[in-house]
């Protein structure tokens, strides 16, 4: 037998969030989705995988979605990062790119390190991530309510696709649920 450690996540709403994510991003033309893969982002992710119009990359580090964001954008197409808040500092000095450059940026962020978090490790960057997308001159947009998803979205959207804007929104992590160790014994 075999002991593993394994991260549940308990479901903090009975809303389905994410379905509103993708059909908004969806009626904003978004032809491309980049993501390190993440728990919380996992609908969003399956969703956009299924969709034969929607080209899904995923990535090792954060950094290389603003990067596909830029060649998305050069190249005619729409594209959303989706990232978890501890990848958010990896992508400080990419994001001068898209503002020099008056790329536009969609990103959307699944928090830690603060409602219920378990992890310590989580706190500083969690703390952090306002800040450093607004030091560099993103837009930071806040969703706190799954009913408030489809309105939150499409007003990032708008201010980043029609405004050649850098937009995070960062997703409540209560909306995403507690998150918990246990050992699991196989």
């Amino acid at each position: 037998m075999m002991d593993q450690i394994a991260v549940h996540q308990d479901s903090a709403t009975s809303s389905d969030w994410p379905v509103a994510i993708y059909r908004t991003l969806k009626s904003f033309g978004v032809a491309q989705v980049s993501y390190v893969p993440d728990a919380g982002h996992s609908k969003l992710i399956k969703l956009s995988h299924a969709d034969a119009d929607i080209k899904t990359t995923v990535l090792t580090t954060e950094e290389e979605g603003v990067a596909m964001a830029a060649g998305a954008w050069l190249g005619g197409d729409r594209a959303v990062l989706l990232m978890q808040s501890s990848g958010v500092g990896n992508c400080v000095n990419m994001l001068s790119l898209m503002a020099s450059c008056r790329f536009p940026l969609l990103t959307l962020v699944t928090m830690r390190g603060e409602w219920a978090e378990f992890n310590p490790w989580q706190i500083p960057m969690g703390r952090a991530t306002p800040q450093a997308f607004e030091i560099m001159g993103a837009t930071v947009l806040r969703l706190e309510n799954p009913d408030d998803a489809e309105e939150v979205i499409s007003a990032a959207a708008s201010l980043a696709y029609d405004g050649d804007q850098q937009v995070a929104v960062l997703i409540s992590q209560r909306m995403i649920g507690r998150k918990k160790w246990t050992r699991e014994t196989h």
